[in-house]
């Protein structure tokens, strides 16, 4: 007699523990030590239509200190703060202490500086990408704009696997004039985009400032319109653009070459 089978009854996923982020901090008054103590915050998120009680005051400590201050809808809270409470209001703390435009000027010591400019990167992943190439190639530091682009967060540091204990990163709130400021130092500008001459047809002698642009826009006008030149990279496909890091890191390789004396057979 045949034996009857049992009906199949699939196992109950197991639901992952949630771990709070180390760079997370979460709640008012918590939030509201840590603007008081100094560390460095990346960016204050609010949810939309909790500007009551004590958020308005660390919105504004958060803008003192020239630390974005981002309204989102709950859902970005929930994700960061799973199931414990946020009360409406969650920061996330720098991964790194900043250097200063002078600091990464410094390093060059002799040598005709060599600075990378990330303008609106938003991905960590493509800046911790950037981070990575730009400290093999040599590079002397790297510049990003206080707004409207990732900071130094947990994620970027693990993506550049270990380049940002090495490469000094310095945070500014005008690209347009750290650029301008870079130039009368002697450093020529050079913008990555669609509409510039090749790449490897550029002479990169001397200081040089290479900016790369979001990953949505590019390169923003303002800045644009500061670099002294623009280099492209040709496009055969379909595809009419690279990913930010990638194209950053043929751009940064060639400048290297440059700098090495290496000859292209």
């Amino acid at each position: 007699m045949r034996e009857q089978q049992k009906p199949f009854s699939p196992k109950p996923r197991e639901e992952k523990e949630f771990q709070l982020r180390e760079d997370v901090v979460l709640g008012r008054n918590a939030v509201t030590e840590l603007l008081k103590s100094g560390r460095e915050v990346e960016t204050v998120y609010i949810q939309k239509g909790e500007m009551k009680g004590s958020i308005p005051r660390i919105a504004a400590m958060a803008r003192e200190r020239g630390i974005p201050v981002k309204e989102v809808n709950g859902l970005k809270l929930d994700s960061l703060s799973g199931p414990n409470n946020h009360q409406g209001v969650a920061a996330i703390t720098a991964a790194y202490t900043y250097s200063t435009v002078e600091d990464i000027l410094a390093r060059a010591g002799e040598e005709a500086p060599f600075i990378i400019i990330a303008d609106e990167i938003e991905d960590p992943h493509n800046l911790g990408a950037i981070m990575r190439t730009a400290e093999a190639a040599g590079a002397h530091g790297l510049i990003i704009p206080k707004r409207r682009g990732v900071g130094l967060t947990a994620t970027v540091s693990k993506t550049s696997a270990g380049a940002m204990e090495h490469l000094p990163v310095a945070r500014v709130s005008n690209l347009v004039s750290t650029i301008e400021e870079l130039k009368k130092k002697g450093i020529w500008a050079y913008c990555a985009d669609m509409d510039g001459q090749p790449w490897c047809s550029v002479d990169y002698a001397g200081g040089v400032a290479l900016i790369i642009g979001s990953e949505g826009q590019g390169v923003s006008r303002l800045v644009k319109e500061s670099c002294d030149f623009t280099v492209a990279l040709p496009m055969r496909g379909e595809i009419n653009s690279l990913n930010a890091s990638v194209a950053a890191g043929i751009v940064i390789y060639e400048i290297a070459r440059q700098r090495m004396g290496l000859k292209a057979k």
